[in-house]
């Protein structure tokens, strides 16, 4: 038996997709030109798919320091954290992250999906329960898989679901709710004051995952929790370095006092290399200067309240009744029609994020729009517009 042949289905789907110039599946970035534009297809492209939400990539001091440890540092380290793969700017970059979150504890992992991989699996232990959102990221799913744990799943943002979920558990039993700031898909905020006193009542442990919310909800931009003022309550956040951050790799942070036991027994990190110096000198001047971008942030919020009034405005199905992120997602009747449309677009010159199932929640196909720090508001009605012209040109019907 051929060991591919399980996935035959998946793959005929894949091929009744009516793709004829383009494909969201195939898209090449040709040339970057800045945060906000690139060369794909041989056309001038705006982006608003690419999770760059405070616009760091091309920020000066982290590409200086990225480009000095690069001279200093050689190209990476050949080795995990547990053997020759701390340099003393992996132990900086975990005190500047524990710094901007006010905690004092951290681990970098080599990414934010090792981070969730590596807590998860670690806490939940044979006996413990790990509760989590039904819309969790696969990385949170993945890390229950790993875990010995128990996994409970309650209804999207659903506080009182998650309630009756937990009068039925053990009251000695360890238990870890798990939540997001941002969920990524629908872009949709929790209620993460609600969930995390609900969890503390039932003496759980938490953990936020600010991976979609750090650097611009918050007064300091450490996410939904401080911004709801329930930090008090939230004893591990994870977070990542490929969104608002605009490198890659994982961080954990807490106050809990055994937390560095963590280092000799979550597999994740101990395994894997850890990042290269670059990508580490880089990530800890984005994470200074994010904690120092009020500014940025506040027209962060501007540009993802513009475009979301200005695609509800023109009629379009969003999942959001107002804008809770930098992510706008635009909700299609079906697949046929959302992939004429994802393609007519980029065609048009504007690229976003085409999400199906299994990644989407309730089988919803979307067009997932993200909005950057650096992107200009003749840039954000552009986009509006280019929506618009391709909505008529596939023969999308608009809400009056």
């Amino acid at each position: 038996m051929d060991l591919l042949d399980k996935f035959d289905s998946i793959a005929a789907l894949r091929a009744s997709l009516p793709f004829e110039k383009a494909d969201p599946f195939t898209v090449v970035m040709e040339e970057i030109i800045s945060e906000t534009e690139a060369m794909i297809g041989g056309r001038r492209t705006i982006l608003a798919g690419t999770n760059n939400y405070m616009g760091m990539t091309f920020n000066e001091e982290a590409i200086e320091a990225a480009k000095q440890a690069l001279d200093d540092f050689g190209t990476g380290t050949t080795g995990s954290r547990s053997l020759n793969g701390t340099y003393l700017s992996h132990k900086k970059l975990e005190e500047t992250i524990a710094d901007f979150y006010g905690m004092e504890h951290c681990m970098v992992f080599s990414t934010g999906y090792q981070a969730n991989l590596g807590m998860i699996s670690a806490l939940g232990g044979k006996d413990d329960f790990v509760i989590i959102d039904a819309d969790s990221h696969a990385s949170i799913y993945d890390g229950c898989s790993m875990g010995n744990a128990t996994i409970v799943r309650f209804k999207h943002n659903d506080v009182d679901n998650m309630e009756r979920r937990l009068k039925r558990l053990p009251e000695d039993a360890g238990k870890l709710v798990v939540i997001e700031g941002i969920y990524s898909m629908l872009g949709d905020a929790a209620p993460v004051k609600e969930l995390l006193e609900v969890a503390k009542k039932y003496g759980c442990m938490t953990l936020v995952d600010e991976a979609h919310s750090m650097g611009f909800c918050g007064e300091n931009g450490r996410g939904i929790a401080e911004q709801e003022g329930v930090e008090h309550l939230v004893d591990f956040y994870v977070g990542t370095f490929s969104k608002s951050v605009g490198t890659v790799g994982g961080f954990a942070v807490s106050n809990h006092p055994k937390f560095d036991v963590l280092r000799y027994v979550s597999r994740p990190y101990i395994f894997t290399a850890s990042p290269p110096p670059s990508v580490v000198a880089s990530a800890i001047k984005s994470i200074e200067a994010i904690k120092r971008g009020s500014n940025r942030r506040a027209h962060l919020w501007e540009n993802a309240k513009r475009l979301h009034a200005g695609l509800k405005d023109a009629g379009f199905d969003l999942c959001t009744e107002k804008a809770e992120s930098p992510i706008i997602a635009v909700h299609f009747p079906d697949v046929m029609i959302g992939t004429k449309f994802w393609e007519q677009l980029i065609m048009e010159g504007v690229y976003v994020n085409m999400a199906a199932p299994p990644a989407t929640p309730a089988g919803m196909f979307l067009m997932r729009v993200s909005v950057c720090a650096q992107h200009t508001t003749e840039q954000i009605d552009e986009i509006i517009k280019r929506f618009k012209t391709t909505a008529d040109k596939v023969g999308l019907e608009l809400k009056a």
